[in-house]
């Protein structure tokens, strides 16, 4: 079953259970995916690959605005928009903690021969490219800041 397909049974499930949170996070990545298989140039189809990766962006965009709304005084907005990144992460694959990175770090700078922190921005690059989707871009930034550092 693809990610769509569950999307759609999470969706019965969550009216079944009168579950509004979990229902309105799930037709927020429906609307989502619909708009992206009929998008222009796409050929009806949506691989996990894109899903996982439209999945992220609305996650980012949550945890963005419950940020926001927090600066703001805005705690009850920032709760739900947090709520609602929960269910979110249920889809995505387990993410690399930051002592899970540093061994990946630190191989990947020796084998690029990169030492001088000003270099970083170069094997952030790498990293993103071959960790996609299991590390978050803002994690592998502070890794890559810390292993440079110490050496």
């Amino acid at each position: 079953m693809n990610l769509f397909d569950q999307i759609s049974e999470d969706i019965k499930s969550a009216m079944l259970a009168r579950d509004k949170v979990t229902l309105e996070a799930l037709r927020g990545i429906k609307k989502e995916f619909l708009e992206a298989k009929t998008a222009k140039g796409s050929n009806g189809e949506l691989p996990d690959d894109k899903a996982l990766a439209i999945i992220r962006k609305l996650l980012k965009q949550r945890r963005d605005s419950a940020e926001i709304y927090t600066q703001n005084g805005r705690p009850e907005l920032a709760e739900a928009e947090l709520a609602e990144s929960h269910v979110l992460e249920r889809y995505l694959p387990k993410q690399l903690s930051e002592e899970e990175l540093m061994p990946i770090v630190r191989a990947a700078a020796q084998e690029n021969g990169i030492t001088d922190p000003k270099q970083g921005g170069r094997l952030v690059g790498i990293l993103c490219k071959q960790l996609a989707g299991k590390a978050d871009g803002k994690l592998i930034g502070e890794v890559v800041k810390k292993v440079l550092a110490s050496e």
